[in-house]
């Protein structure tokens, strides 16, 4: 998997399509990131209730799709076998594409039979509509659960991790990625941009260490990590500047875990998905 993807939450809208959404500035951004040499592009059909695989399949008109890494996420409420396998069908033809590089169970839907909806992963697997499977929000127990039932590799698990949220540490489902060949996927690496205002003295130091900006630092520090990729969302061409010049080096271990150790103000849980 390509370590930096580019997120496309709220384009097109929220849960909704916006019908005054800027469709063309959402296409451009999604352009001019392929341009700039990002290949891994992460959606779901929850996005804009579709709208954002609309934009999505527009905005890669006219590339080589085999040098796409194309990623959609079933609901939680659409997670019957039935359902998994409707739904993915759906957002091929949103994107108009004929198979996603990987298709994600979006949350751990208690109310329903997981084994089933793992048979429905392995089904679109068998039939050349997705090439991997994972999952996203997962906690450990229940990663491992879906890693029991599936004939396939389940090959990551987004969840919401940066310096200021750590719920994957706190919880071990870090640990059980790194040592059970599982990547994580840190979506929000840089918050909601909150990481870049009231910049800790510890991250100062790292720039000035390191000749980076505070959101290269951040973003580096995930991917330094074993196991760890990430994927943001970005209009603002600095901003899209700023992730692309956080890949390429690697942080040294001991400024790895003096972040994890010191970074200040450290929550323990998601304020927005939490692990389930």
């Amino acid at each position: 998997m390509p370590v930096f993807g580019l997120g496309t939450w709220q384009m097109g809208g929220r849960k909704e399509h916006d019908l005054d959404n800027d469709d063309e500035a959402d296409i451009l951004s999604i352009r001019t990131a392929i341009d700039s040499g990002i290949t891994h592009i992460d959606t779901a059909e929850i996005y804009a209730n579709g709208y954002s695989e609309i934009l999505l399949g527009k905005a890669i008109k006219g590339y080589d799709r085999s040098k796409l890494f194309l990623v959609s996420k079933v609901h939680a409420e659409n997670m019957s076998y039935e359902n998994v396998i409707n739904s993915c069908k759906k957002s091929l033809e949103r994107i108009e594409t004929a198979y996603l590089d990987l298709y994600l169970l979006h949350r751990h839907n208690p109310d329903l039979d997981l084994k089933q909806t793992i048979k429905a992963l392995d089904y679109l697997v068998e039939q050349d509509l997705v090439k991997n499977i994972g999952v996203a929000n997962f906690n450990k127990e229940f990663l491992a659960e879906a890693q029991s039932y599936t004939k396939n590799k389940i090959v990551c698990n987004q969840v919401h991790y940066n310096l200021e949220f750590r719920e994957p540490e706190v919880t071990s489902l870090l640990n059980y990625c790194q040592n059970n060949d599982v990547f994580l996927v840190a979506w929000r690496p840089v918050g909601k941009g909150n990481l870049l205002e009231n910049i800790p003295s510890i991250v100062k130091e790292m720039c000035d260490k390191y000749q980076k900006t505070p959101a290269e630092i951040a973003i580096n520090w995930l991917i330094s990590q074993p196991y760890i990729l990430t994927l943001s969302k970005t209009r603002n061409i600095e901003h899209l500047r700023d992730n692309l010049n956080a890949i390429g080096w690697e942080m040294e271990q001991n400024d790895i875990e003096k972040l994890r150790k010191e970074y200040p103000n450290q929550k323990n849980i998601s304020d927005t998905v939490p692990l389930g």
